[in-house]
């Protein structure tokens, strides 16, 4: 099994290209299943996660052409809708298949995602309003069973809570059905944007994109015909190159990068004593002189990133001062504090808030990665780290960095992929 091996002291220096989004690119590959034309996805990221998705859409029947960052899709061959347990086991994504399956087919089978390591993420509020929208459906030998005899029909839909998979998995629906669709309480990531505009793009009329309050005019089953699209930059690994800045008290260069989709920790960092060089497309960082603590709340967007917690928690790590870091998303999504803790770290836990006390050093040791963000937190830290750090289990990182140990390495960071001895 792979792990990284970090030196850390080094201070960082040039630019970093910013990879397309693994959030925006999932929904935008399950999407495609809604036409029976090819269609071609640039800026791709080059990460597991998409990898799987395009496997199964090949498992579905569908002609499948990935090099490196593009791929071309043809659905128009698809002759199974049936998603199983053994891909939709590796990704709970894959449960976007859902949406558009039923919608496109009037049928489909989707293997039941199971639990995640960061807390219960369930589809029950997906199959409620797929159910208001006609479909029919049972849970049984743990798949979900969809049927829609006579196809989908416009509903309006009032999530109890913001869930970006579930809008996501219901616009698709939508864009097929019959009549009007509302989505009321539906969430305004960037990626959800994305996914909205291509299928606009397709000749489905959207309103209220980018508001919580959406309403979609299907085409009553008529498949759409896509537009080649470029996958939106990565805010989420854009502002974990900006942590890396920040921590190493290092001046980078983001190129590729939407800053107006990662202000939020912008805002952050500014307030811990960074500052910044901001255009269209790219972000410099000027580190502080001295890192301030920060108080922060995660919150669906344009809120603060639950994705970005457990890297602004690093940085925090070595502030002076005391900072104060909320949970609001996520029952088990402190599972790094332990790990950043063995590193030198002092973070004490209650309930859902982190109080970090900044301390003067860090020192280098065998940690582990447990999901996919706290991953890279670790990572941030072996960079400060005195002495070697060697992140294990970082198969995680690899389902939503692309070539994240390239790209350190060509900042000046001292970090290598090296195998465990078997």
């Amino acid at each position: 099994m792979d792990y990284l091996e970090i030196i850390g002291g080094n201070k960082l220096e040039g630019s970093v290209s910013i990879s397309g989004a693994k959030n925006a690119a999932l929904p935008i590959i399950a999407a495609t299943i809604l036409s029976d034309k090819p269609i071609t996805l640039t800026n791709l990221p080059n990460v597991v996660d998409i990898r799987t998705l395009l496997k199964l859409l090949e498992m579905l029947g569908a002609k499948v052409d990935h090099q490196d960052t593009i791929a071309h899709i043809d659905n128009g061959s698809i002759n199974s809708t049936k998603a199983v347990y053994e891909i939709v086991s590796q990704m709970r994504a894959s449960i976007l298949v859902l949406g558009p399956l039923l919608s496109r087919f009037g049928e489909c089978e989707v293997s039941l995602p199971g639990g995640c390591a960061i807390g219960q993420r369930p589809i029950d509020l997906h199959l409620k309003a797929l159910e208001a929208m006609g479909a029919d459906i049972e849970i049984k030998g743990g798949y979900v069973r969809a049927v829609a005899p006579n196809g989908l029909k416009g509903a309006k839909i009032i999530f109890d809570k913001i869930t970006v998979g579930g809008t996501e998995n219901i616009v698709m629906a939508a864009a097929l059905a019959e009549g009007k669709t509302t989505i009321i309480n539906a969430a305004k990531e960037p990626e959800v944007v994305q996914l909205c505009e291509m299928i606009q793009g397709a000749g489905v009329t959207i309103e209220g994109i980018g508001t919580n309050e959406l309403t979609i005019y299907g085409t009553a089953q008529k498949p759409l015909h896509f537009q080649p699209l470029e996958i939106i930059p990565d805010r989420i690994e854009a502002g974990t190159y900006l942590c890396a800045g920040a921590i190493t008290y290092s001046e980078i260069t983001l190129e590729n990068v939407n800053p107006e989709h990662i202000r939020t920790t912008i805002d952050k960092l500014e307030s811990m004593g960074c500052h910044f060089q901001i255009s269209e497309k790219s972000i410099t960082i000027f580190p502080a002189e001295k890192l301030k603590p920060v108080n922060v709340i995660t919150i669906e967007y344009p809120g603060f990133p639950t994705d970005m917690q457990a890297q602004l928690m690093a940085v925090a790590v070595v502030a002076e001062g005391e900072s104060l870091i909320e949970e609001r998303l996520f029952e088990n999504r402190f599972m790094h504090v332990s790990e950043l803790n063995r590193l030198g770290a002092d973070i004490w836990l209650k309930g859902s808030t982190a109080a970090v006390k900044g301390v003067a050093k860090l020192y280098g040791a065998d940690v582990m990665a447990t999901d996919l963000r706290a991953s890279s937190a670790l990572v941030l830290a072996g960079l400060v780290a005195e002495g070697t750090t060697k992140v294990s289990r970082i198969y995680h990182l690899d389902r939503g960095y692309d070539n994240l140990e390239g790209k350190l390495s060509q900042l000046g960071a001292k970090i290598v992929r090296k195998k465990h001895a078997s």
